[in-house]
């Protein structure tokens, strides 16, 4: 049996800024509207945890949370009474993962199409990096993205690569020059100019 916190894989890490706070990645397992997705979120620690439960929040959109707000879960802070400190983060994760892939509302839920869901999924990784505290928590993720990116652009047949800014956020997909749009056209018009006072050049000494 696998080990439900490998898969789908789920990868923590805790805010150096806040020790209250930790970060996590769940990648979309497959068979589900979510696979190939890279969802990032945040559980806050209140400061009598494990006695209470924390927060729970997905930044990434889903079509199946709102993002950045706080999730009513079992787990979660909007219900204490159900909360056991006997769960650890992974069974926190774990849960949440459960509850996303089913349909059942909630507060903080959103319904969404499957069609929808695996659009946000195509997505994920493109939001995520143009935030700088996911790239620094997440440089594996950070380094996929840019992957991807060569990879898009030697298919376009492009050379050369943006760099990499804080949080990649001057790092836009539709930016990338097109080869059979205006730059093209840009070519051919100075091309033309050039042509064209070439034969003035040439008119005009005839009558030298």
């Amino acid at each position: 049996q696998k080990d439900p916190i490998k898969s789908p894989k789920i990868t923590v890490q805790p805010n150096e800024a806040n020790i209250l706070e930790m970060h996590y990645v769940i990648e979309g397992s497959e068979k589900t509207p979510y696979e190939g997705g890279i969802y990032w979120g945040k559980l806050i620690f209140p400061k009598t945890y494990p006695l209470k439960p924390p927060g729970v929040m997905m930044m990434t959109p889903s079509g199946r949370f709102q993002p950045n707000r706080r999730l009513c879960l079992s787990m979660s802070d909007f219900h204490p009474e159900t909360w056991n400190p006997m769960w650890s983060v992974s069974t926190i994760l774990t849960g949440l993962y459960s509850f996303m892939i089913e349909t059942a509302p909630t507060l903080g839920s959103i319904e969404t199409t499957t069609s929808q869901k695996q659009k946000f999924a195509r997505q994920s990784l493109d939001f995520n990096v143009r935030d700088p505290t996911f790239c620094k928590l997440f440089p594996e993720y950070a380094e996929l993205y840019r992957k991807r990116l060569d990879e898009k652009q030697a298919a376009l047949g492009l050379s050369g690569t943006e760099p990499l800014s804080t949080g990649l956020s001057s790092m836009d997909h539709n930016a990338l020059p097109n080869a059979d749009g205006g730059d093209v056209q840009g070519i051919f018009a100075a091309a033309a100019g050039v042509i064209a006072l070439l034969s003035a050049i040439v008119f005009a000494m005839r009558f030298l």
